[in-house]
C-alpha cells in the first residue's frame, strides 16, 4: 500500500466541515484524510487542522495505523472500521528562561520601533512602565522587531510572537501618531518557537499573567479582550480599570484559551471587521464567563474607518490620554510571581523600572498660584447652568459642582502629579468659558 493513496479531502462546501479534535474549531479549519481507492475516511481523528499557528494538530494515516498495530502496506477492505483511537496529547514546551531574559536587554529598546512609538505617544516614564508590565521585548529577526511574550498565570512563557512595526508619525506634538505592522515580511508574523525549531506549544492570551490584578478594594479587575497586542497595551493606559488581554487575531477566541476566565466578567472589543464573529463567540462561550461585546467602534466609525478595519487603539490615540482617563487607584495585591528566575520585578516595585535613560525627576512644585488665579476667575464670572462640552470626550452637566469638587481635590493634593489632570481640567474649563464669553 503506497502512502500517496491517502490524501487530505479537498473542501467541497458544507459537507466537508469537520470539527478539529484538538481546538474544536470547524469553520473550514479541519481536513480529513481519505482513501483515494475507496473514497472513505480513515477515521474522524485522522486529519490536519488548518489553524497551524493557533493549533497545529496533524494526525497522519501512518501514525493511525501504527497506533492500531496495522501494517501500513496491508490491503485495507472498503468496509474496514478500525477501533477508535484517541491520539495522545503532545507534551507542551515552554520558552527557556535565558531566551526570555536575553530579549529584555535594555540597550535593545533604543532600536525597537514599537517601544519608540510608545515613548513618542506616552513619554519615557509611562512607556517604561508598559514595557515592564507586559514584558515587551526585542528581536533581531527583523530590524527593530518586537516580541510579545505569552505568559500564563503560572509564570510559564508559552511562546512569543515577533512583529515588525514602522512608525507612521513620530512627531510627539501630534495627537494621533501611530505605528503600523509591516505586512510585506514573509510571513508577516514569526514565532519564537519556530526560531527555536520547536512546534509543540500552546498559546494563551497575551497579558494573561496579569489576571490576578485587583482594585484597591480587593476586588478582581474586570477583563477586556482585544485582537492585537498593540491595542491591549495602548488601551491599558486609557482605560486602566480593566485587565487588558489580546487574543492575537480575530480567530484567537476559543474555549481552551477562555477556560482561564471562568466566572470572570469579560468585555470584548472586536475590530470593526470582527463584531459579528465575536458576538457569536460571546454566546458560544457564555458557559465560561459573563461576556459582553462593545459596540463602541460600530457606533463611532466613519465609512473610511470601516474600510480600514479600525481597532480600539486607532480610536483611542486620537485623544490625549491625560484628558481621556481619570487616575486609577493602584492595585493593592500584585499578581503571582512571573517567572521567578526573571530579574524584572515590575509588579513589586514602587518606582517604575526604567529600560531607557532615566528622565530627570521633576522638582516638587506648588500649585498655589494656579489655584488662586483660577478661583479668582471663576468667582468673577457667571457660570453656565446648561451642560457644557469640555472637550471631544467630556461634557460637564453641572459647572458649579464640577468646579467645587475639582478645587477640593487639587487643594488636598497640591503638587502631586497623580492629581495634575484635575488642575488641567480646571484650566481647560477656564479656556472654554473665556472663548465662549468672547
Amino acid at each position: 500500500m503506497k502512502e500517496h493513496r491517502y490524501i487530505l479531502e479537498p473542501y467541497k462546501g458544507m459537507n466537508t466541515r469537520y470539527r478539529c479534535p484538538s481546538c474544536q474549531q470547524r469553520d473550514k479549519t479541519f481536513s480529513l484524510y481519505i482513501d483515494t481507492e475507496t473514497g472513505e475516511h480513515i477515521h474522524a481523528t485522522v486529519g490536519r487542522c488548518n489553524r497551524e499557528s493557533n493549533c497545529g494538530y496533524h494526525y497522519t494515516p501512518k501514525q493511525y495505523f501504527q497506533d492500531n498495530n496495522i501494517s501500513f502496506d496491508a490491503p485495507q477492505p472498503k468496509a474496514y472500521k478500525p477501533r477508535p483511537v484517541t491520539p495522545q496529547p503532545k507534551s507542551v514546551s515552554f520558552i527557556p528562561v535565558e531566551v526570555f531574559k536575553a530579549s529584555l536587554n535594555p540597550k535593545a529598546f533604543e532600536t525597537n520601533h514599537f517601544v519608540q512609538f510608545l515613548i513618542n505617544l506616552f513619554g519615557v516614564e509611562l512607556a517604561s512602565q508598559l514595557v515592564s508590565c507586559y514584558f515587551i521585548a526585542t528581536s533581531k529577526h527583523w530590524n527593530g522587531a518586537t516580541v510579545f511574550w505569552q505568559i500564563d498565570t503560572q509564570g510559564k512563557v508559552r511562546t512569543g510572537k515577533i512583529i515588525q512595526y514602522e512608525i507612521i508619525n513620530s512627531d510627539v506634538s501630534v495627537i494621533g501618531k501611530d505605528c503600523k505592522r509591516v505586512k510585506t515580511n514573509k510571513p508577516p508574523v514569526y514565532w519564537v518557537h519556530t526560531a527555536l525549531k520547536t512546534t509543540d506549544f500552546k498559546q494563551c492570551f497575551f497579558g494573561e499573567h496579569r489576571l490576578n490584578e485587583r482594585h484597591k478594594d480587593g476586588k478582581l479587575k474586570p477583563v477586556a479582550i482585544v485582537e492585537s497586542e498593540k491595542t491591549a497595551i495602548i488601551a491599558s493606559v486609557y482605560l486602566p480599570q480593566f485587565i487588558w488581554l489580546a487574543a492575537g487575531s480575530k480567530d484567537g477566541l476559543n474555549a481552551e484559551k477562555c477556560s482561564i476566565l471562568k466566572g470572570r466578567t469579560v468585555t470584548l472589543f472586536p475590530d470593526l471587521n470582527g463584531f459579528e464573529k465575536w458576538s457569536n463567540k460571546a454566546k458560544e462561550l457564555s458557559h465560561l464567563a459573563i461576556f459582553t461585546v462593545s459596540d463602541l467602534l460600530e457606533r463611532k466609525a466613519t465609512e473610511a474607518e470601516r474600510k480600514q478595519g479600525f481597532d480600539l487603539a486607532d480610536y483611542l490615540i486620537k485623544y490625549d490620554y491625560k484628558a481621556f482617563a481619570l487616575p486609577e487607584p493602584e492595585a493593592t495585591e500584585p499578581p503571582p510571581a512571573v517567572q521567578p528566575l526573571v530579574e524584572v520585578k515590575a509588579f513589586e516595585q514602587t518606582e517604575p523600572v526604567y529600560y531607557f535613560s532615566k528622565p530627570e525627576q521633576p522638582k516638587p512644585e506648588s500649585w498655589e498660584q494656579d489655584i488662586t488665579e483660577l478661583e479668582n476667575y471663576f468667582t468673577g464670572i457667571t457660570l453656565p447652568t446648561q451642560p457644557l462640552k469640555l472637550n471631544q470626550c467630556s461634557t460637564i452637566t453641572n459647572c458649579s459642582l464640577f468646579i467645587e469638587s475639582h478645587f477640593a481635590t487639587v487643594k488636598a493634593n497640591n503638587g502631586k502629579r497623580t492629581f495634575l489632570p484635575y488642575l488641567n481640567r480646571l484650566k481647560e474649563l477656564k479656556q472654554v468659558l473665556t472663548t465662549n464669553l468672547n
